[in-house]
């Protein structure tokens, strides 16, 4: 049987459970009981891979009214986190890849990030503002630690004084708190943790190789003490699975040290639809159906709209009864806005010569 055709089964240390056909693929593939029984094979450790990218360009720009950046660089594609929820897994669909396990498992390294990045800031033409680092895919996810790619970016960042902004789930951010500290002195950085549960089992199923809740608020607590401007992203929401706990892990977030706080309801784009179906079945079945119909409630009756200012937040009475819990507790703990970063300090760059060597 092919691989792509096999049933779905709970795979450890993944957050998705099948190779999921993308919306391109011109092959239809299907599981079909033949009647004959065979003993359930424990599914396979699937292993990491990892290909060096050599991309053409690093700083992507959009004019979303829903995000609140301009500018951001991803150092990788691809994402072993494992998040089964994730929004960005149908874009291994255009790299002929399945957005559900070769999102998490086959993964690319731009490893020319920081030469783009350096070549881009020191065009004559560049406008500063602030960019986010690794918002698609996570900059500090588990490949991080031997790539380095994030960490080169950063230095780029620190050496022009460029504003950047992260959202991770990450607590290997811990390991920049030197390069993070000086530049909040200079207000060139903003760190958001996003927090999904503060339950580890639940976080286990559904971002297996994400740092677990407490560590994220750990590495929040040291950033926080170390003059580092954070926040939290109680994202997504999910209905029935985390929408229970939103104030809690707002209070958690506060108590380590987050001054601002947001939430992003969950959204199912293009090919997560299957994804998220899937993991429901396999994880909570008795729920999954409850949890589809809030959902579609929340998107006029689709699973998912893409409409700038609803993708984010829904609609209807259960969409604005999250709202309503969000806005009490956010006024109740006293979060704030975190401080604006400054694009006045930055300092282009010196280029790269042919050979090499800065002139």
């Amino acid at each position: 049987m092919s691989e792509l055709a096999k049933p779905a089964r709970i795979i450890k240390g993944r957050g998705s459970s099948s190779r999921t056909v993308s919306r391109f693929d011109k092959r239809i593939y299907t599981a079909e009981d033949d009647g004959w029984y065979q003993e359930q094979d424990e599914a396979p450790r699937l292993p990491t891979e990892v290909r060096e990218d050599i991309a053409r360009s690093i700083i992507s720009r959009n004019d979303s009214p829903d995000v609140g950046f301009s500018q951001s660089v991803n150092p990788y594609k691809g994402c072993e986190h494992g998040c089964v929820y994730c929004f960005a897994r149908p874009t291994h669909a255009y790299l002929d890849l399945s957005p559900g396990l070769d999102f998490e498992t086959k993964l690319f390294a731009k490893t020319n990030a920081a030469e783009l990045l350096r070549k881009e800031l020191a065009k004559p033409g560049y406008r500063c503002s602030s960019i986010a680092l690794g918002i698609n895919t996570d900059a500090y996810q588990p490949i991080e630690r031997k790539y380095r790619i994030t960490r080169q970016c950063l230095e780029i960042f620190a050496e022009t004084r460029h504003p950047v902004g992260f959202i991770t789930k990450n607590a290997l951010i811990e390991r920049d708190i030197d390069l993070l500290a000086a530049m909040a002195r200079e207000r060139l950085v903003n760190v958001y943790f996003s927090v999904t549960t503060l339950d580890n089992r639940l976080a286990s199923r559904m971002e297996p190789r994400a740092s677990a809740p407490h560590a994220r608020l750990r590495a929040m607590k040291a950033l926080h003490e170390a003059g580092v401007p954070v926040g939290v992203m109680v994202a997504p929401v999910i209905p029935m699975i985390t929408d229970r706990e939103m104030e809690a892990i707002l209070e958690a977030a506060r108590e380590h040290g987050a001054q601002a706080a947001g939430f992003v309801l969950l959204r199912l784009p293009h090919e997560l639809k299957t994804i998220w179906r899937e993991w429901l079945e396999l994880h909570y079945p008795e729920r999954a159906a409850h949890v589809m119909s809030l959902m579609r409630q929340m998107h006029g009756g689709k699973d998912y709209d893409s409409a700038f200012g609803r993708r984010m937040r829904g609609e209807g009475p259960f969409a604005q009864l999250i709202q309503q819990r969000f806005a009490k507790a956010y006024a109740r703990l006293g979060f704030g806005r975190l401080p604006p970063t400054d694009a006045s300090r930055f300092v282009p760059p010196r280029s790269p010569s042919p050979q090499g060597e800065l002139f």
